[in-house]
């Protein structure tokens, strides 16, 4: 760690000197300060030159793994290459310096961009009227759930629609979102293909069904083939459907949610238009939905009356704000400029590879032992497949955890593990379209191999990994409020130093 290196009284920058001039006017800077904001005592800070400063930051970068490094197969998450052009539009200066509370007179340029990609996303999803307000993903889940309330709170039945339900092979922040905006929980099953059982499903609609959220293709990166049937039975309960846009990726000019029947539908432009994310952000989740919900947006929305473009705050039905100012617009702006650069045969290409090498990494992986895929092994699969471990595990030992640590010495990102739940020690992988296919068979033969010493010598799967700068975590202690360290002060109170 930086405080762990240095000595004391080495320097890597010395702050200049108040000028005389400065001293002058004001006197003495430091009796600016009030008393009780002074310090008693002198901060403790690393002491280092800047050579060991750099040194360190570039360490710490090589030990991190990123889109950059190689294949990230997180399945769920779509973690694609950001094209690096996006950033630099993203940093001029014309753009990162536009303030929202600006005049609207002065910042035309940024809110035809905004308008323009509300218009271009709404006809990717066949959705009507979209507002990109939400931060992230779960933040358009949740606006999409108030916008459902909403609805039924003004045909009176709010108090009777009490119920969402979803899959059980839902993503988990789904029956979080629908609980935050006051629903209950109702689990539809999957059938034996990993689709929605549609019996189930005619079962658990009633008076009270609000809505069912569901993406499609699913997390089992299954297409639901009977989603037309799936939106009437909803449609006919009385209740809307909602789309969750975290696979949308693998559909992107070849199908529309919202010609699938679907009311509401999020979108993580984070995920599917080349926009960083990971560690906590930056995301997006825009919400489209159809032309009955559209007065339920939030506010302000922008508008265009042919000359200029303008915020409406004027939206009687409005559910009113959900964050401050616009959305992310930086993240915006970078799918603006994904979508221009690619146009609508690029984003179909970008469906096809991914589906391409979603099926591709399935057909290799089928073929080592101790791997199994559950829900009709021949169905082809669109942007993810999930695998079982539950083999291997039987027959060696080790799990799905064991295999995603051995895969960091192979220099490797491991894919999402133990989700969806109705899989049995789940490997859930996606490759997204934009890694070749020497990555992923890079990925493939380093699979075999850690099945290989599985069944020869598991221990060294087991105990994994061996060549990273950190072993293996306590991860109860590492996530524990009272035993884990977020920083340098309570990593020293855990060790019983005193600062």
């Amino acid at each position: 760690m930086i405080f762990n290196i240095g000595r004391n009284g080495r320097r890597g920058h010395v702050l200049p000197k108040v000028g005389e001039k400065v001293r002058h006017t004001v006197g003495d800077v430091s009796m600016l300060i009030p008393k009780n904001m002074q310090r008693k005592s002198q901060l403790r800070l690393p002491e280092l030159s800047e050579v060991e400063a750099v040194r360190h930051f570039t360490r710490l970068s090589e030990m991190n793994y990123g889109v950059d490094s190689g294949l990230y197969p997180l399945g769920s998450c779509t973690m694609k290459y950001n094209p690096k052009i996006n950033e630099l539009l993203a940093d001029l200066s014309t753009i990162n310096t536009v303030h929202p509370y600006q005049d609207e007179s002065t910042v035309q340029g940024i809110l035809e961009i905004l308008y323009r990609l509300e218009c271009w996303l709404a006809e990717i999803t066949g959705t009507y009227k979209v507002c990109l307000q939400p931060a992230a993903g779960a933040h358009g889940e949740f606006l999409g759930t108030l916008l459902m309330r909403a609805y039924h709170q003004l045909n009176g039945e709010y108090e009777r629609r009490n119920e969402v339900i979803v899959p059980d092979s839902a993503h988990g922040t789904n029956p979080a979102s629908a609980a935050m905006a006051g629903f209950n929980e109702v689990v539809a099953p999957s059938d034996g293909d990993g689709c929605v059982n549609l019996a189930a499903l005619k079962a658990a609609v009633s008076e009270r069904t609000a809505g069912l959220m569901l993406t499609n293709p699913n997390t089992l990166g299954i297409f639901e083939k009977n989603i037309e049937e799936i939106a009437r039975i909803v449609h006919d309960a009385g209740g809307l459907l909602y789309y969750d846009g975290a696979n949308l990726n693998p559909i992107l000019g070849k199908a529309r949610p919202g010609d699938m029947g679907f009311d509401i539908v999020h979108m993580n432009i984070h995920k599917t238009f080349g926009t960083p994310h990971g560690g906590g952000g930056p995301g997006a989740g825009p919400v489209g939905v159809s032309e009955e919900l559209a007065k339920f947006l939030p506010v302000p929305r922008i508008v265009f009356d042919d000359e200029r473009y303008r915020l409406d705050y004027d939206e009687p039905y409005s559910i009113g704000k959900i964050r401050s100012f616009y959305g992310n617009v930086a993240v915006l702006l970078k799918a603006y400029a994904y979508i221009l650069s690619l146009g609508g045969e690029g984003l179909m290409e970008v469906a096809e590879v991914s589906v391409l090498n979603a099926n591709y990494l399935m057909k290799k992986l089928k073929e080592i032992k101790g791997l199994t895929l559950p829900y009709n092994s021949e169905k082809p699969r669109k942007h993810e497949c999930v695998f079982s471990a539950k083999p291997l595990k039987n027959d060696t030992g080790v799990s799905a955890l064991n295999i995603a640590k051995r895969l960091l010495d192979y220099g490797l990102h491991a894919p999402t593990i133990y989700f969806p739940l109705i899989v049995d020690e789940a490997l859930m992988i996606e490759p997204t379209e934009t890694f070749e296919k020497e990555e992923l068979d890079r990925f493939v033969e380093a699979v075999r191999k850690i099945s290989e010493e599985a069944y020869t010598k598991p221990e060294i799967v087991s105990k994994a990994p061996h060549n990273t700068a950190v072993s293996r975590l306590d991860e109860v202690k590492a996530s524990h409020p009272r035993t884990m360290a977020l920083s340098w002060r309570m990593h020293l109170k855990r060790n019983r130093h005193d600062l």
